[in-house]
């Protein structure tokens, strides 16, 4: 299949070549792409596409710093009244201008699903478009950390698409998509979890300050950017090394001496932040609908065994018990110590005795095509297997579990008991974004946890006067969150990069932008 890949990149290129000189960027991401609505899962490639076709209403630089994107904004003075006022040069790629009416539109179906949009609509008066670029969204009572959720750059963040395409029930996926932002989509082009292909859009107006993380100038100076997948990281370096493709987001650490030592490429680390991995359990179904197995699983679990098997050189992990990631300002290991220095074994075996485990199968789904995620599911299974659980790993593609993790089936019946997944350390690192510490039942993220503890403690997180304040409730969110085993943190860690040194221009983002991007002859 490579084979067959790698030669119609090759052709597709001596091609375009002979026709004219287009420059297209050929990378190779961390998955391919399958699921196009953003606003339906927070599957990162899923949001990486749509950071290539939508714009967003605000969007925070590299201090996390909310700055204006598509709107600039004002604030009344009780902070109960945000008014937004779109750009001039705003367009959707039918052509169409993008009006406030589109905004109000997106920003309700966004808040539909994603976590800190829930608490924002929970005191929202009303939100309306008061004329063709003017936004108006009165809350009940004023909300501090309004634009850092608004303007976040991860999970799911308000992409802005025209009216008729946001109209579509949240739990409906989107079949048009028209987008906003500074690429086309070729859908025609579109060959699920294998390529898709984006168009410069050459209406699209950037704005003029630098590019700075997700915020600033979308300056476009590539005529394509192709995404292609490879699962096998030894063919994309291949490809890299022969010239066939421009780019691979995540290597393995193993393999950086192959690509070091040319001069044709860089290697280099561009997730200043570093990921979270991390397992969530499935609250719905047994054994986890037990508080008590879900800490048996929490303490069976060392941190170490899991970094040294997915990394292997701690130049590139470190061990971190924070719910809300380490190096971050409300960072905190309380309780956390099974995981981070080990020995929660036998604290394991007694749990699962005192619940009266009866052996009931954990499904738990194993993607074998990503570099990220290939190693943890095999460690984490034996060691709740030597705690006494009874473990089903089931493996399949990654985008195959990107959508049977969103199905409440008994697990018997297609649905599951436990998967793991990455995150960006500043998408987990405020209580109000963080999809994990959602605990509104159906509506929460994937695993459904009902915690009328957690919501409350979120509350008290908004409601605190000061960063001392949000500090100490942040605390107890920590300890909340351990012992009811919201998530299991896996640790912390960073994926190198490469390029072709053709490629100039990146810049530092935990999100793969491909804008500001020169490519040479």
């Amino acid at each position: 299949m490579f084979k067959t890949l790698t030669a119609s990149l090759l052709a597709t290129s001596m091609l375009a070549g002979a026709a004219w000189a287009e420059k297209t960027v050929t990378a190779v991401m961390h998955s391919g792409l399958r699921v196009l609505d953003p606003v339906m899962t927070t599957a990162h490639i899923t949001r990486d596409h749509a950071y290539m076709i939508y714009d967003v209403l605000i969007a925070q630089d590299s201090d996390f710093q909310p700055q204006p994107q598509m709107a600039d904004w004002e604030i009344s003075e009780d902070g109960k009244t945000y008014v937004f006022t779109l750009r001039d040069g705003l367009t959707f790629h039918d052509g169409e201008p993008v009006t406030a009416t589109d905004a109000v539109a997106s920003l309700k179906r966004w808040a539909e699903n994603d976590a800190g949009g829930q608490v924002i609509m929970d005191r929202t008066e009303s939100l309306e478009a008061t004329d063709d670029k003017t936004i108006a969204w009165v809350l009940s009572e004023p909300f501090v950390p309004m634009l850092n959720v608004l303007s976040k750059q991860s999970a799911l963040p308000p992409f802005i698409m025209p009216a008729r395409v946001a109209e579509t029930p949240a739990d409906e996926a989107i079949t048009d998509y028209t987008g906003s932002g500074p690429f086309r989509f070729v859908e025609e082009e579109f060959q699920p979890g294998v390529s898709v292909t984006y168009e410069k859009y050459d209406d699209y107006v950037p704005r003029d300050e630098p590019a700075d993380w997700m915020a600033g100038g979308k300056h476009v100076n590539v005529d394509k950017v192709k995404w292609v997948n490879m699962p096998d990281i030894q063919t994309a370096v291949n490809a890299l090394l022969g010239g066939e493709i421009d780019y691979i987001e995540q290597l393995q650490v193993d393999l950086l001496p192959l690509l070091e030592g040319d001069p044709n490429v860089t290697v280099e680390v561009r997730e200043p932040t570093g990921m979270q991995t991390m397992t969530r359990l499935n609250f719905l179904h047994p054994p986890f609908d037990d508080p008590k197995i879900r800490q048996a699983a929490l303490a069976a679990i060392s941190q170490e065994s899991v970094l040294a098997a997915m990394i292997g050189n701690p130049e590139y992990y470190q061990i971190c018990g924070a719910v809300l990631g380490c190096g971050t300002p409300l960072g905190s290991e309380t309780d956390a110590s099974t995981l981070t220095e080990g020995g929660g074994m036998e604290k394991a075996k007694a749990l699962l005795e005192e619940a009266g485990y009866d052996g009931t199968p954990v499904l738990l789904m194993a993607p074998t095509d990503l570099v990220a995620l290939a190693t943890q599911p095999v460690v984490v299974s034996q060691m709740l297997r030597e705690a006494g659980f009874n473990v089903d790993m089931q493996q399949m593609d990654w985008q195959t579990l990107v959508t049977r993790r969103a199905g409440q089936a008994v697990p018997a019946e297609g649905g599951w008991n436990m998967f793991i997944t990455n995150w960006m350390v500043p998408e987990i690192s405020n209580p109000i974004s963080n999809p994990m510490l959602n605990g509104r039942g159906d509506d929460a993220w994937f695993g459904w946890p009902t915690d009328e503890t957690i919501e409350q403690l979120k509350a008290d997180y908004i409601a605190a006067e000061d960063e001392a304040g949000q500090k100490e409730v942040s605390e107890e969110i920590q300890t909340h969150a351990i012992d009811n085993v919201l998530l299991v943190p896996l640790g912390q860690y960073s994926l190198p990069q490469a390029r072709r040194n053709v490629i100039t221009g990146m810049i530092e983002s935990p999100v793969p932008v491909f804008w500001n991007i020169e490519k040479a002859e």
